[in-house]
């Protein structure tokens, strides 16, 4: 993987990539804030070496690399699911890539369902820790150890600094902003009424089918990382709805302004 690692840096960097200081990875519905960067270069996911190789829904994912706030940043734009098919070495790679790059931090944000009824759709939850139901490790794989260390510690895995800091920025611009637990799932199918009665009991405050790969890497690399969830939905198992796709798509573009804010006046404190 090294060796992949080198060759995707190494083009990345003859495209103009040069020295990004921090690492964004936008989520589901989340690609507004692509309009507040000075755009500089970008490159479809599927002319990056050794990426993985996009799907139908991932045809227009890019690594973007620009200025926001006076700071090089690299962006995903579109992240990799363990639910297309990807394998969780394939989900994480572009964190692996953006360290290479140079990033000294990752933003990362997702769209999720609020399983604590405390926390209303349009509104957002910094994550505080998370717990891993994809069934595997980003980690797990023979020679991880040449990357980092394998027994990667994981009792604060979201940069308390940060999170310090963006709770800040939230309380000063009035933004109701959450703390609490994300559950990562497999997915694609929505949770059922019992499953979603259990991530309450496991003490999850929000689901999503993202993110804990990138943060489990992110520590594996030692770096520092914080992570904002879009709540979309609420997942009340006793008042339950079929899902409506288009309509989550909609809500997190909705709350958006509020995570960009956060993120924009956030880079501005690094």
């Amino acid at each position: 993987m090294t060796k992949y690692i080198e060759e995707t840096t190494e083009y990345l960097q003859e495209k103009g990539f040069d020295n990004p200081e921090i690492g964004i990875i936008l989520g589901t519905g989340l690609g507004q804030l692509l309009d507040e960067i000075e755009i500089l270069k970008e490159v479809s996911y599927n002319h990056i070496p050794n990426f993985p190789t996009a799907t139908v829904e991932f045809h227009k994912g890019k690594l973007i690399y620009g200025k926001l706030e006076g700071k090089n940043v690299v962006v995903m734009q579109g992240r990799f699911h363990l639910y297309e098919g990807y394998s969780l070495q394939d989900v994480t790679y572009p964190v692996r890539v953006m360290h290479q790059l140079g990033i000294k931090t990752l933003l990362v944000s997702n769209a999720s369902g609020a399983i604590n009824l405390d926390f209303k759709k349009g509104e957002l939850m910094l994550i505080d820790d998370h717990i891993n139901l994809q069934g595997g490790s980003p980690l797990a794989f023979k020679g991880v150890e040449q990357l980092g260390t394998r027994f990667t510690d994981m009792s604060a895995p979201y940069d308390l600094k940060i999170n310090a800091k963006l709770e800040s920025i939230a309380k000063d611009h009035s933004i109701n902003l959450h703390k609490g637990v994300y559950a990562s799932v497999v997915g694609p199918q929505l949770e059922t009424r019992a499953e979603y009665r259990y991530l309450k009991i496991i003490g999850a405050d929000a689901v999503g089918m993202s993110t804990v790969p990138e943060i489990i890497v992110a520590n594996h690399l030692s770096l520092p990382v914080a992570a904002v969830s879009v709540l979309t939905d609420e997942c009340d198992p006793d008042n339950l709805q079929p899902v409506n796709i288009d309509e989550i798509i909609a809500m997190a573009g909705k709350a958006e302004p509020e995570m960009i804010l956060l993120f924009k006046e956030l880079i501005k404190s690094l």
